[in-house]
């Protein structure tokens, strides 16, 4: 591979952080994934603040906060413009994550750091691609080709394949998944070749996960004695992602009547519970082939959840009969219902709590799986609680001030309007009193008028029930989002002992593969160069090791391996003698370029500086990255200490080409062992050492050869 590519994690390296890395391809900067862990720190993303003007473009792999929480911040706060790629999934559901995760912020405290405008802005701006099409970039990118290919994990989860020029491959396959489960096909292997640089995780190095059919027992049994007890049982899962294959599998559970589980309740609670299963329905083509085939021969949607009650609020889910199952978000158990059920369930020692992924470090979920026998535990609750006496009072003063102040306004405007119509604007030096309404706060409606008579409110005449159920509430996520705010409420923080009374267990429903698994996969692969992220520093140390001592590339040599730290840089160029500088505008505009097939080069005598002095010709998009700045830069050399250097021939010709060339010019050429001769006067051959060789007696028939095969090439 002849391009420079250079590999930078900002977090998600040697640690169990959120997944973000810079990625660059000579000139070109790819950002892999924008993660954000469930503290929603900006500080977090200082490392990603640098790179900010220098990406150009964003890869997308799964619709989760840990691989795009922060596109809302950064598009809409420091307004990332470059093109954003994902499938379609990620699009839809990634959306979904984002809506829930701000309004479940949003119920406990004064959430400020994105707004839902930032959320619309920014997945406005994704391009949505399918498995397997290749798209080549344009403009910078020019020669760069991108693909997505199937991870499994999540619905629409990705695996990238970035190739430059038809050249060896770079491949960024992170909580990938090799086996199929009920609602998604496996990672496919095949497609990603023999990459030259493999990019990918070390999460499970250290693992060892059991069998699905244990794992969907375990499940059962802990439900069934659950609800036999008078228990409620409380999942915690993920907004759009996992919740889906706990969602199948928890219906199909229901629908056997053997089980003996339709006596009782299930329900999925989350900001946008309805959304989120009514694109999951849309969305067959991307999801296994069981799957699918249901959908073609039976015409029944596997996403049809006839025993699920879907619920947005506290208040649905108190209708729904007792006992009963609740798959709610957050899995962190740090926000959103999750925690409001925690709270309330966890003093019941009927009841069970079920925590389906290891979140992130020091979080409540990941608390109660690394100690499993605690039986009370301090949190800090954050609620938003309804305004009540002097403060409502206060609170309502203050909004009936602001809608005076409006109405005035507005009257005042109407007027202007009027006095414009009707031909007033001649008495303007008159002072106009602005007529204020009889009943105080009652405001007079105006009928306005255009040239076509008196102006209708299309929203008058709709019929409110005509249109199908989904398309009222599906277009009303964010709606409903927005609904919760218009209550006068206030934030409260009150530190509280919780009495852990209830049954904790962990069930992997992860859908990663584990260590001994990604160990095989890394072995049949076979790149030449990997890169190890995302994992924690014993897992990373562990999996680098095996790599070494075990995977050998295609071509037999051992395996490069790189395990960066957050903010370190690696190197993975193949070639040893390419070098980036930078170039500045006296030099190139010095510079005789040649044409030599689909580029132009030249030569140049130059000399290295590191210093700053020739700041002048950067751009101020260099000047504010600091990165850039460590970039050696090209100068003129001394003419006096520049000394002459021998022609050099840039081309690889081959001789049947060269034949073609002559005819075209009205030379007679036809090869006799080897040698091409030339209107029976002059021979061209190459010899030993690959060069060609012109040979025969000096005269014009000798100078036209030599002068149309000097064509052919560029010279320096």
């Amino acid at each position: 591979m002849t391009s420079i590519i250079k590999l930078t994690p900002l977090s998600g390296a040697k640690d169990e952080g959120p997944l973000s890395y810079i990625l660059q391809i000579d000139d070109f900067c790819f950002l892999l994934d924008c993660g954000w862990d469930e503290s929603l720190e900006v500080e977090k993303l200082d490392n990603l603040h640098g790179y900010i003007n220098q990406i150009d473009a964003v890869l997308l792999s799964f619709p989760d906060v840990y691989h795009l929480g922060s596109l809302a911040y950064i598009v809409g706060k420091w307004n990332l413009s470059c093109p954003i790629y994902a499938t379609v999934p990620v699009y839809k559901m990634g959306q979904m994550f984002m809506y829930d995760l701000y309004q479940s912020r949003h119920n406990e405290e004064d959430f400020t750091t994105f707004t839902l405008d930032d959320v619309d802005s920014a997945f406005d701006r994704i391009i949505h691609m399918k498995y397997s099409q290749t798209l080549y970039l344009k403009g910078k990118g020019e020669g760069l080709t991108i693909t997505p290919l199937p991870a499994g994990h999540m619905v629409g989860g990705t695996v990238w394949k970035i190739s430059k020029n038809g050249e060896e491959d770079i491949v960024y396959m992170v909580d990938y998944n090799h086996k199929k489960e009920r609602h998604l096909n496996c990672c496919n292997l095949e497609a990603l070749g023999r990459p030259s640089l493999l990019i990918t995780d070390c999460y499970n190095a250290l693992y060892h996960q059991e069998r699905r059919r244990q794992r969907d027992e375990q499940l059962l049994t802990n439900v069934v004695n659950t609800l036999r007890n008078d228990g409620n049982v409380l999942i915690c899962i993920d907004t759009a992602g996992r919740v889906l294959e706990l969602c199948h599998l928890l219906d199909q559970l229901w629908r056997n009547q053997e089980s003996g589980l339709s006596a009782y309740s299930l329900a999925l609670l989350n900001n946008v519970s309805y959304n989120v299963v009514e694109f999951a329905k849309s969305q067959m083509e991307w999801m296994s082939e069981k799957v699918q085939r249901l959908l073609e021969e039976n015409r029944s949607n596997a996403f049809q959840l006839r025993h699920v009650a879907l619920c947005h609020s506290l208040a649905d889910v108190a209708r729904v009969p007792s006992p009963k199952v609740v798959l709610a978000s957050q899995p962190d158990v740090e926000s959103g219902f999750a925690r409001e059920l925690f709270l309330r369930w966890a003093g019941g020692s009927a009841n069970s709590v079920i925590l389906t992924t290891r979140t992130s470090p020091g979080t409540l979920a990941r608390r109660l799986i690394e100690k499993p026998g605690l039986e009370t535990i301090g949190l800090k609750v954050k609620q938003r609680v309804a305004l009540t006496g002097e403060e409502l009072e206060a609170f309502n003063l203050q909004n009936r001030d602001k809608q005076v102040a409006a109405t005035e306004v507005g009257r005042d405007s109407e007027e202007e309007e009027e006095a414009m119509e009707t031909g007033e604007e001649g008495n303007a030096s008159e002072t106009r009193v602005p007529r204020k309404p009889v009943m105080f706060p009652f405001t007079e409606s105006r009928i306005k008028w255009d040239h076509y008579g008196q102006q209708i409110r299309h929203e008058d005449f709709m019929l409110t029930d005509s249109g199908p159920v989904y398309s009222r509430k599906a277009d009303s996520s964010r709606e409903a989002v927005e609904a919760a705010a218009e209550v006068p409420t206030k934030c409260i923080v009150k530190e509280v002992e919780v009495e852990v009374k209830c049954s904790v267990v962990y069930i992997d429903f992860e859908g990663r593969s584990d260590g001994e698994s990604m160990k095989k996969i890394l072995s049949q692969i076979k790149p030449r160069q990997v890169a190890l992220v995302h994992g924690a520093a014993e897992s990373t140390a562990h999996f680098a090791e095996f790599c070494s001592r075990n995977v050998v590339s295609s071509g037999g040599a051992p395996v490069v391996v790189y395990a960066p730290a957050v903010g370190e840089s690696i190197d993975a160029t193949t070639e040893r003698h390419i070098y980036q500088v930078r170039l500045t505008d006296h030099l190139v505009s010095s510079l005789t370029f040649h044409r030599s097939k689909d580029v132009e080069v030249a030569w140049l005598d130059g000399a290295i500086t590191f210093d700053s002095q020739n700041q002048e010709s950067w751009t101020e998009r260099d000047q504010t990255d600091n990165k850039l700045s460590k970039i050696p830069t090209l100068i003129s050399a001394n003419p006096s200490k520049v000394k002459g250097h021998d022609t050099v021939f840039l081309n690889e010709l081959r001789l049947n080409e060269f034949k073609q060339v002559l005819s075209k010019n009205g030379i007679h050429a036809e090869f006799n062992g080897g040698v091409l001769i030339c209107n029976n006067v002059v021979g061209i051959r190459r010899n030993e050492h690959g060069k060609l060789c012109i040979e025969g007696c000096l005269s014009d028939d000798y100078y036209t050869v030599r002068d149309i095969l000097y064509r052919q090439y560029a010279m320096l």
